[in-house]
């Protein structure tokens, strides 16, 4: 094996190599362990940076490796931080890029750190549902403090280095060439005490009181998943016990909650939507195409929200619309999500500003005639759509990405209306599209793959989750909804009222129930969808629930009445008497008797 580490001058430096995030596989683990012991034999050396690259320092654990024996194979990330923390001659960490997870914890280990101001530091365990297991609980609270500590653990996001510029985390924080910077450093080092985050005292006045507050606070925010408040069980022991003690605690914290369902799920969702982002046949190199300027035709609901996601991207957004009433409620409503923001200290003026200069408004489809991407959030009809594809296809520039917002529609046959059928694809957002990660990319038969390579990577600028799905009826989210609203609707005719379903749904995890959802969403889009189906299928129209409730002009919350009915101003979802008599009549011209349901299996048939 060549020398684990470069000598310049009497500082060994050991550089982690591990592209793309220098995840600390088992092969990163070894080679570092063997750098420190070849330079404690080394007379030259006389003290040992540790670097990674510009990217990154250490995203953490490998993600190859997890689930997998090597992931704990010695050395294993407790060896590494010990040989660290041990070594005789001072080690210096130097960070750039992210230090995250398992690569802070192992910075943590080291004697000394040097960051650049732009480094992203976190310990983001809690997003797969366990805490951080090597040490990252007990020595994060004796460099940062308490509070901090908790909240950068509990919420597992990032904070920028030069916030945390000051605190015993770092020893320097720089700008420039970090080796050159973490060189001079680790030099002044030489015959310097050696410094043991672990050998630092960390303390709280009123330590009980404070931490009984913190889980009473993350408890209600927490709700179903049990890593934040074994979190601050973590942090507690970091107060209250020995360092060794703490460590123990840790331990034994980290070993229950990688068992749990919870986390085994939140692991599962993570690797889903690392193979999602890969397509087979799209080669990853495939050249992209310039995304400047984004279209929106509609400035409902769903088009206002689409358009919001581009605009926080710093991405100039043109709304089109039939009348300049509609166009008018639309950029108010954006204005005002934007406010709501802006009052909870989400937002700045400075860039509420920007957002709203960066959004135009037009009546004319010639407005979008040199938008690079094209997105239609028009009713859900096919003799809409042809109209609007058709129009776009007479002003949009060659090479535009014509995308349809259609949530259960041919792609492919609406991508008939143009002659460019490999422009065309689907983009479906789900309500509200602002807020919900969820992107379907709809793959039409003859989408090209520039135009899907390209859509992936907008998707991932707008901070969504894409999924690639082929072209069917409801693709794929909308095929699982559908069966289950239809066992809400079914349990709704049986005996259970909507609010009950929803009930039950929320405590078992979900944000919403299916009822809220579909207020939420609008019921005249699930109406239009089934009359399409009617008009395909007569048989199909039965009496229900939900077809009575959009009959009668109840779509939700944007009209004030649905499932449940609202109050203007606010979201509260209030149960309504007189869904309670709609659903008594679908039951008697269906000559159902009501019975008792339990929650139990509203929830198992959900």
């Amino acid at each position: 094996m060549s020398t684990p580490y470069e000598l310049h001058g009497n500082v060994a430096v050991i550089t982690l190599n591990n592209p793309p995030v220098n995840g600390l596989s088992h092969a990163l683990r070894t080679r570092i362990v063997a750098g420190i012991d070849a330079a404690a034999k080394d007379a030259k050396a006389q003290a040992i940076v540790l670097i990674g690259n510009e990217g990154a320092f250490s995203g953490g654990a490998d993600i190859k490796e997890f689930n997998t024996p090597a992931a704990f194979a010695e050395p294993n990330l407790f060896t590494v931080n010990t040989a660290l923390e041990n070594s005789e001659k001072p080690v210096t960490a130097a960070i750039s890029g992210a230090a995250m997870g398992g690569g802070l914890e192992l910075a943590l280990s080291a004697h000394y750190r040097i960051a650049l101001g732009s480094a992203s530091i976190a310990l983001p365990e809690v997003k797969l549902g366990i805490l951080p297991g090597a040490g990252g609980t007990q020595r994060l609270p004796r460099v940062v403090g308490v509070e901090t500590a908790l909240n950068m653990i509990v919420s597992g996001e990032p904070v920028p280095a030069a916030k945390l510029a000051g605190t015993q985390l770092f020893d320097k924080v720089v700008e420039g060439n970090l080796l050159e910077a973490a060189l001079e450093f680790a030099k002044s080092t030489v015959g310097q005490p050696l410094k043991k985050v672990r050998d630092l005292k960390v303390s709280y006045p009123e330590a009980d009181g404070y931490f009984q507050f913190a889980r009473n606070t993350v408890g209600a925010m927490s709700k179903n998943f049990p890593a934040p408040l074994k979190c601050v069980d973590a942090v507690a022991a970091a107060v209250s016990k020995p360092f060794d003690e703490g460590l123990k605690v840790e331990a034994k914290l980290f070993a229950e909650l990688v068992q749990t369902d919870e986390s085994k799920a939140l692991r599962h969702a993570f690797f889903g939507e690392r193979a999602a982002s890969k397509i087979a046949d799209v080669p990853s190199d495939t050249k992209l195409r310039d995304v400047k300027s984004v279209g929106i035709i509609g400035a409902g609901t769903m088009g206002g929200g689409i358009a919001m996601n581009f605009l926080n991207a710093g991405i100039p957004v043109t709304i089109i619309e039939m009348k300049q009433e509609a166009l008018d409620k639309g950029v108010g409503i954006i204005r005002k999500n934007y406010e709501g923001s802006l009052k909870k200290g989400k937002l700045t003026q400075e860039q509420l500003d920007k957002r709203m200069s960066q959004l135009s408004t037009s009546l004319d489809y010639a407005s979008l005639k040199d938008a690079d991407l094209i997105i239609e959030a028009v009713f859900e009809s096919m003799e809409v759509k042809k109209s609007v594809f058709s129009k776009l296809d007479e002003v949009a520039k060659p090479g535009a990405i014509l995308a349809t917002n259609t949530s259960t529609l041919d792609v492919d046959k609406i991508a008939s209306f143009t002659k460019r059928p490999q422009d065309v694809l689907g983009l479906h957002f789900f309500s509200p599209a602002n807020v919900m990660r969820l992107l379907e990319v709809v793959r039409g038969a003859k989408t090209a793959k520039d135009v899907l390579a390209t859509t992936m990577a907008i998707a991932k600028k707008i901070k969504k989750t894409a999924v690639v799905s082929g072209v069917c009826d409801g693709f794929i989210g909308n095929r699982m909804l559908h069966v289950y609203m239809r066992q809400g609707d079914l349990l709704v005719e049986e005996g259970a009222t909507p609010w009950q379903v929803d009930k039950v749904i929320e405590k078992f995890g979900f944000a919403m129930g299916p009822f809220r959802v579909a207020d939420l969403a609008g019921n005249d889009i699930g109406y239009a969808i089934r009359k399409e189906r009617y008009a395909k299928n007569p048989e199909l129209k039965q009496p229900n629930v939900a077809d009575r409730i959009s009959e009668l002009g109840r779509f939700g919350q944007k009209t004030g009445s649905g499932y449940y009915k609202y109050e203007a101003g606010r979201r509260d979802a209030i149960p309504d008497p007189v869904v309670e008599g709609i659903i008594n009549e679908v039951r008697a011209e269906k000559g159902i008797t009501p019975r008792k349901i339990s929650d139990q299996e509203i929830l198992e048939r959900c």
